[in-house]
């Protein structure tokens, strides 16, 4: 144990450092001088459906959970294929239940989106999808449950340790791989956006990463993006709404805020800090579960799962947090990057309002749902690296001179 907890130390001090100055002064902004009275309350609104169906889709869960550890073990007698197949069979009932638990509350929040003008997709072909990816996590609980049974049975109540390198192992490989299980993706095809992110990866000090087009319009009015994969799959990923309601310099800072999370390595420190906070909950679960014979039994499964799901839900403001101070990270490398807060300003406030993002939330919200810093906080960065570089902005055209350096 001390081991272990010198290892996680190590982790911690190394990925937990960012480029964000500790004594950032930030300013004190007013979101009405970005957003309209209206445009907030809507914002706030929506934002409050949201959180409420969130918490009562979490207690529902843990409530289903409950019940099926005190009596899932009653499928066992439905079961002739043995210790580790009886266990992938409790566990993918319990994910059956999950699903089943969550569908309403998913139909809500698609039902709020449409309200809202925010989601255009069906409810049946959301139900259908729903069910078709959950084929995915199918496969990784079961993966999940054959390795630490398999473990368990060489190992017993010490298998938590020799379980861990192996979903690290997994995490990265599903990491790895993840760029090629993005659906509706196309290879983009402004050719001036190109250049700009070629420029942006040397400024950064990155190799060649291919930026791809993820077809959304079609489902939604929300505009995003995203960086995946690392080593020779990295990818940018834009949705079609983004470059269709920003201009070329706010994509150039999306453009870099995403670069950022990749010359920042914050796909593999989040990976190392999954892993953290993997060991004491693989500890937990072996403790919870000695009753029952330890993860070695499949009765035992029911029951690992129940706590698993409780202690992914206690962590969540942990997770948040660390999700936070990477993408202030990476809206500050591009701030660095591009230097040009006033294309930052333009499109963090139009990424707030396509999104209905409440501006400035409650702290209890930000705390238990905000994997970004609010939009509010990323505006008075934006103000406080413009004070701090002196910038200020220049008048030579863009499309004159291409993208400003």
């Amino acid at each position: 144990m001390p081991a272990v907890a010198l290892a996680a130390a190590f982790v911690a001090a190394l990925t937990w450092p960012t480029d964000v100055p500790s004594q950032l002064g930030t300013p004190e902004l007013d979101p009405h001088a970005f957003f309209s009275g209206s445009q907030i309350a809507r914002a706030g609104d929506y934002a409050a459906f949201t959180s409420v169906n969130q918490v009562l889709s979490a207690l529902v869960l843990v409530a289903v959970l409950v019940v099926y550890a005190r009596r899932g073990t009653r499928f066992m007698r439905e079961s002739a294929a043995g210790r580790i197949g009886t266990g992938m069979l409790l566990a993918m009932l319990g994910l059956a239940l999950v699903w089943l638990a969550e569908l309403p509350f998913g139909l809500a929040q698609l039902w709020w989106g449409r309200r809202y003008g925010v989601a255009d997709l069906g409810y049946l072909e959301w139900v259908v999808s729903s069910w078709f990816a959950l084929s995915g996590v199918f496969i990784g609980v079961c993966l999940t449950v054959l390795i630490v049974m398999a473990i368990a049975a060489v190992a017993r109540q010490q298998w938590w340790l020799l379980a861990v390198p192996a979903f690290a192992a997994i995490g990265l490989l599903v990491a790895f791989v993840s760029p090629y299980l993005v659906p509706n993706v196309e290879p983009l095809r402004d050719k001036r956006i190109a250049a700009d992110a070629r420029r942006l990866e040397r400024q950064q000090g990155l190799p060649r990463i291919d930026v791809e087009v993820q077809r959304a319009k079609q489902h939604t009015t929300e505009i995003n993006a995203a960086s995946a994969g690392f080593g020779p799959t990295r990818r940018v990923i834009l949705w079609d709404t983004l470059l269709e309601a920003l201009d070329r310099r706010q994509v150039r800072f999306v453009l870099a805020h995403e670069l950022g999370h990749q010359s920042r390595d914050h796909i593999l420190k989040t990976i190392g800090w999954s892993i953290l906070l993997a060991v004491p909950s693989a500890f937990l679960v072996a403790v919870a579960t000695r009753r029952r014979g330890g993860i070695y039994r499949p009765e035992a499964i029911p029951l690992a799962l129940l706590v698993f799901v409780v202690l992914t839900i206690a962590s969540t403001p942990v997770q948040n947090s660390l999700s936070r101070r990477f993408e202030a990270e990476a809206d500050w490398v591009a701030l660095e990057t591009t230097r040009d807060p006033a294309a930052a300003r333009g499109a963090l406030v139009k990424l707030g309002d396509a999104s209905l993002e409440d501006p400035d939330p409650p702290s209890w919200a930000q705390l238990f749902f905000g994997t970004h810093p609010s939009v509010m906080d990323r505006l008075e960065m934006v103000e406080a690296w413009r004070r701090e570089s002196g910038w200020r902005r220049r008048t030579r055209p863009l499309a004159a001179g291409g993208p400003m350096d």
